[in-house]
């Protein structure tokens, strides 16, 4: 026991040698408990999915510098990764599930005609949504768009017209 701690230490004050042994051990520990995770947790771009990336780089963080404790703080990790798993499997099973926790998608263009209503609750402007469409389709003009989609995950997805 007393050569773990002399390796990583313990409490606040460590030096930079314990806190490089942590780093490693996090970071080891860190790529299993993605792996248990599942790839969608740093794949997709939803608020569902950004939210455990954060946290779960705070929480670890904790753990490198001593400021709670290591197994404690590697518990919590794995808590919310079953929880993520969990609520992602819930999200597949159920539809309800799904659109409380990643939305859905929104018309913002249609036939012609911009969905104004839509654009003010995605927070655009007219000219966001013309150089998204410059960006994602290639276009400069919206008489050559059928379709245009905010995503559940924020981004626009263009359809052109067909021809």
């Amino acid at each position: 026991m007393d050569i773990i701690i002399k390796i990583f230490g313990e409490g606040k004050d460590l030096t930079v040698l314990q806190m490089s042994a942590r780093a490693v051990s996090v970071y080891f520990i860190a790529m299993a408990l993605i792996r248990i995770s599942g790839k969608r947790t740093f794949a997709k771009k939803t608020g569902f999915d950004t939210i455990m990336q954060i946290i779960f780089g705070a929480v670890l963080s904790r753990a490198i510098v001593g400021a709670s404790p290591f197994i404690s703080t590697i518990g919590a990790c794995l808590a919310m990764v079953l929880l993520h798993r969990g609520l992602a499997w819930l999200i597949i099973k159920s539809k309800r599930i799904e659109h409380f926790f990643k939305g859905d998608r929104e018309v913002l263009f249609e036939n012609g005609e911009i969905k104004h209503d839509k654009l003010n609750s995605s927070l655009m402007t007219q000219d966001d949504l013309m150089s998204d469409v410059r960006l994602k389709a290639n276009v400069d003009d919206y008489d050559e768009v059928q379709t245009i989609y905010r995503e559940n995950t924020g981004e626009l997805s263009v359809v052109k017209k067909k021809g």
